[in-house]
């Protein structure tokens, strides 16, 4: 994929309550005594359960509860915390050299010591698996992982990475039991042995089901359930919302549409579900591919940006359930801008797009193609797209149709440079403006789509990167923005609202969903 471009987006359920919550639970772990457990469907699929391979929405869910990292997210935070680590620090001036120093007690689900050596182990697999499918992009600064004594682990960059304690606190920092794994084969029995609060009893084709791990030492706190069955519906929508109304699952996380959510929150007939709607840094993005003789030209991709109705896109296909995007970081990211509204505007504008087509020397229409995924990028993908299209011919000034095709052509296409204009959305691995910058730029970025920019990767990129006061980055993200913005290798459409739709006497939701994307199990209970 890499990174986790491949997330689908926005309208799915997932949900953030108004206003985030402070603090961490106490270090302690066990079960919910009595408290039922809490069935969740959703239809995503979880592709992996090795955490050297899966770097999508479902394997991460289930990496966040199965395995520890050293570092978590809070809830409501996101600023990383320590987890399976008593503490960690950057331990020389360079920001190069990251320490940390392990808890005492701690174990594996099947009982085994979990030392320096499997938090050694699990980063060296990973890197050494390379997974196309994986995490170990996320670490190209990594050099070595030393282990001075068995609650010691030394973290050795290549170049200075003040975002590294928030990497190693997503589902790439999963540390695995090194005796229950091989070193350079991925896991394909489809279980997993963590030292998080829940184990993985069994994975099916239909559902997976978990129970709380006894032997659980971290920051989490005492779950406030037995267990959690995951229920998987596979991209079918229509037959999610159904379960949720028919009490079959008790919450509905990633896969309703807007139709679905706007349906229930407007029936009488479905009294016992709730919607909790929040905000998200999840984007979705036109990418245009730089190589390619229609969209490679500054002039077309300028003509488009003059002619895309994010309001209206908003209002009729997603029905209020997104928000306008005008840069590529999203609202409440320390170091977004406006770039793109500032640049071409909220309206569209004939005009301007015809004047930057006659720049071009461009007079007849441009005939394009946009291309779509179905349902990997959220389900009204295509029927955005198509909308795009419909304005752009609008204009008078394109000739624009829509092509959709499944994922995995999709992404052997874009790789292979056989689309001018396609669709990406992206779902952050951390909550910093480098994971919605440093991704897309340069050499293999992740949007494959031949753009380089010398200032952004080799000066602008790097000093963010070296900088601990994150607070202080946002002159060098806004000229950023500002660059892409101008040279238009993206195009920005929208940031989405996160929703959760839960059953009667479902509670916990607010601990769950915030900025982190961190789904906590441990905090869901029913009444």
């Amino acid at each position: 994929m890499n990174m986790r471009n491949q997330w689908p987006v926005l309208p799915i359920v997932a949900g953030l309550a108004s206003g985030l919550l402070t603090g961490c639970g106490t270090q302690s772990g066990g079960s919910g005594g009595d408290a039922p457990s809490v069935v969740l469907g959703t239809s995503d699929d979880v592709l992996a359960t090795d955490p050297a391979s899966g770097y999508d929405p479902g394997s991460w869910l289930l990496f966040n509860n199965v395995f520890q990292s050293l570092l978590s997210f809070p809830k409501g935070g996101t600023e990383p915390e320590p987890d399976a680590a008593k503490e960690c620090s950057f331990t020389d001036a360079l920001t190069q050299v990251y320490t940390c120093t392990l808890k005492d007690g701690l174990k594996f689900s099947n009982g085994d010591a979990l030392t320096s050596e499997d938090v050694k182990f699990s980063f060296d697999r990973m890197l050494k698996i390379n997974n196309d499918a994986g995490p170990a992009i996320m670490f190209p600064m990594l050099d070595k992982v030393e282990t001075p004594d068995a609650k010691t682990v030394v973290f050795n960059l290549k170049v200075a990475d003040a975002t590294f304690p928030s990497k190693i606190a997503s589902g790439a920092g999963s540390i695995v039991d090194h005796k229950e794994y091989d070193a350079d084969a991925l896991r394909e029995d489809g279980g997993a042995v963590g030292s998080g609060p829940y184990k993985l009893d069994s994975f099916g084709d239909d559902e997976a089901v978990f129970s709380v791990n006894e032997n659980y030492r971290g920051t989490a706190g005492d779950a406030q359930n037995t267990g959690v069955t995951l229920k998987f519906f596979s991209g079918d929508q229509k037959g999610l919302k159904q379960a949720l109304l028919d009490g079959d699952v008790d919450i509905a996380y990633r896969g309703l549409t807007a139709a679905d959510i706007s349906d229930i929150q407007q029936s009488t007939d479905n009294a016992g579900a709730e919607v909790v709607e929040g905000s998200s840094a999840e984007v979705q993005h036109l990418v245009f591919n730089m190589a390619d003789p229609v969209a490679g030209k500054l002039g077309v991709r300028q003509a488009i940006a003059h002619l895309i109705d994010r309001e209206a896109l908003i209002k009729d296909v997603y029905q209020g359930t997104a928000d306008p995007l005008y840069s590529i970081v999203p609202a409440g990211i320390t170091g977004h801008n406006t770039a793109f509204f500032d640049r071409y505007g909220a309206r569209p504008s004939q005009a301007k797009a015809a004047a930057a087509l006659a720049d071009e020397g461009i007079t007849g229409k441009v005939k394009l193609t946009l291309w779509s995924t179905p349902s990997r990028y959220g389900p009204a993908t295509d029927q955005e797209l198509t909308a795009i299209a419909a304005q752009l011919n609008a204009s008078g000034l394109f000739d624009a149709d829509v092509k959709s095709v499944a994922y995995d052509r999709y992404e052997k296409d874009i790789a292979a440079g056989k689309y001018g204009v396609y669709v990406k959305g992206w779902v952050p691995d951390y909550p910093d403006a480098d994971n919605f910058t440093s991704p897309f730029f340069g050499k293999g970025n992740v949007l494959g789509n031949n753009y380089t920019n010398n200032a952004i990767t080799g000066t602008l990129v790097p000093r963010t990167a070296a900088q601990s006061d994150r607070t202080a980055t946002s002159t060098d993200f806004a000229e950023i923005q500002d660059l892409v913005a101008e040279q238009l290798p993206v195009l920005p459409i929208w940031q989405a609202k996160q929703y959760a739709v839960v059953g009667e006497n479902v509670y916990g939701l607010e601990n769950c969903l915030d900025a982190s994307t961190v789904f906590r199990f441990w905090e869901l209970s029913k009444g």
